[in-house]
């Protein structure tokens, strides 16, 4: 039953956690967020490279240091890359390499929807905490079983073998749409938290939440509201100012 879920895992292990998958339309004559008047323009090029540059050298041996102190027998050593392929959307994943490296992968055009080195460093920040809290080993663990049970339903109602793969994928994604808002807001906390401890400021960094689509709270949705994730970032660096 495993190998008929490995497609999920794997996509589920590469997709971007930052922006929603569904991205809804302006309403008719209203601006896009990024474009209302006093929100700054997105950066050029260069602007966009020098503060991911400068983000990564001041949060990659943090995230490391928080990661070593907060797990066991897990690889903190994290490769931080940026994708150049032109086209792709805003986006931001966390991943592993081959040996099991983590890896937090950015899209170019993330880099520069951001308006500051704060809303960088939180991303990167929510990023490192997926692989810090072990986000994709629990999601491939959720996915098994949900194809497990899906695979058993399949077998009650009689289906031949594509309809035993499809119940299987069925419930895998069921299963792991059911607890991925949740694994989202517990990234939000951690990474308020490495956002803090780089020098910036998380909740001028959770700002970034404001542009982006807001998901609502779907059944099933892969993200939470976006004002409910704003919310947890100002209550987590409250605790910590006291």
């Amino acid at each position: 039953m495993k190998l008929h879920v490995i497609w999920f895992v794997l996509v589920l292990a590469l997709a971007g956690c930052v922006v929603p998958e569904t991205a809804p339309a302006p309403a008719p004559g209203r601006l896009p967020p990024a474009e209302q008047p006093g929100v700054a323009p997105k950066l050029d090029r260069h602007s966009a490279v020098r503060n991911f540059a400068a983000v990564v050298r001041r949060m990659e041996p943090v995230a490391e240091r928080i990661c070593i102190e907060n797990t066991r027998n897990v690889p903190c050593d994290f490769q931080i890359v940026l994708d150049n392929r032109p086209g792709l959307p805003p986006n931001a994943f966390q991943t592993l390499d081959r040996r099991g490296r983590p890896v937090i992968g950015f899209t170019r055009a993330l880099i520069r929807d951001v308006r500051n080195r704060d809303e960088l460093a939180f991303v990167m920040g929510h990023e490192a905490a997926h692989h810090i809290l072990g986000h994709i080993p629990r999601q491939q663990q959720t996915a098994v079983r949900g194809a497990v049970l899906g695979g058993l339903l399949g077998v009650l109602a009689g289906v031949d073998e594509t309809g035993l793969r499809t119940a299987q994928q069925i419930g895998a994604t069921l299963a792991v749409r059911r607890y991925s808002k949740e694994l989202e807001l517990e990234a939000d906390r951690l990474g308020t938290i490495i956002t803090a401890r780089g020098g910036f400021d998380p909740v001028r960094g959770a700002a970034y939440f404001r542009r982006i689509p807001d998901p609502g709270d779907r059944f099933l949705g892969t993200h939470p509201p976006n004002a409910a994730r704003i919310e947890v970032v100002r209550r987590t660096a409250a605790r910590l100012e006291r």
